[in-house]
């Protein structure tokens, strides 16, 4: 693969991948403050503009870099990365362990809505005339809809602290919850074993296919 390869296909991941991770943190924040927590609304963080959640280093080296990877070795790279986390204060919420769990469940919620939002651009652009950009955008439709639900998946899985291990934390016992809390300084380096050794891409594969083929039924 070339260099103008590699620029064109950066540039085609480049909206869905910076709003897949933006607004996936952001839909925390909006979900938070009905519940009371009004912690990310002071900060500036219930927004729409991904500037206010980009992390130079999650969400933009760290994807670019897995991309170029995945395409100069002819492979099907994991595509993740991260944004500044918007800050949830679990004692301001009314009911902290119910709230919790509809604040958690908010960040892959958002990359469903997403991944069906350009699953629509996809189809509408498919329908229109032939075009100049119709092949960039049906290209980028088809990107959005790969990474928001890699995305999804992955913030699903029952580790702490994604968004599926505070799920998880929300519906367990108060004790048993308690002792799942308290493996979350193990939860960042068992995702690295998990990716170093391929487990993550085993485990998650077969996930992505089947979420992208019923979307694909959903909507064409």
């Amino acid at each position: 693969m070339d260099i103008n390869q590699i620029v064109q296909t950066v540039a085609i991941y480049a909206l869905p991948v910076l709003f897949a991770i933006t607004l996936h943190e952001a839909a925390h924040g909006y979900v938070a403050r009905p519940f009371g927590d009004m912690t990310a609304y002071a900060q500036g963080r219930i927004s729409l503009n991904p500037a206010r959640h980009i992390d130079l280093v999650g969400t933009i080296l760290v994807p670019i870099a897995i991309l170029v990877a995945s395409k100069l070795l002819g492979g099907a790279g994991l595509l993740f990365g991260w944004a500044k986390p918007v800050p949830v204060n679990y004692s301001a919420l009314r009911r902290p362990r119910q709230n919790m769990l509809w604040v958690a469940a908010a960040g892959p919620a958002a990359n469903l809505a997403m991944a069906l939002g350009w699953a629509m651009v996809f189809k509408t652009v498919d329908l229109l005339p032939a075009n100049y950009f119709t092949q960039p955008l049906m290209l980028m439709g088809k990107a959005g809809i790969e990474v928001n639900v890699i995305l999804m998946l992955l913030n699903l899985l029952p580790i702490l602290p994604l968004d599926g291990g505070r799920i998880v934390a929300s519906l367990l016992p108060q004790r048993a919850a308690w002792r799942y809390a308290r493996l979350e300084p193990w939860g960042l380096p068992l995702l690295i074993l998990l990716l170093a050794t391929n487990v993550l891409n085993f485990v998650l594969e077969p996930l992505v296919g089947a979420s992208g083929a019923l979307i694909h039924a959903l909507m064409f």
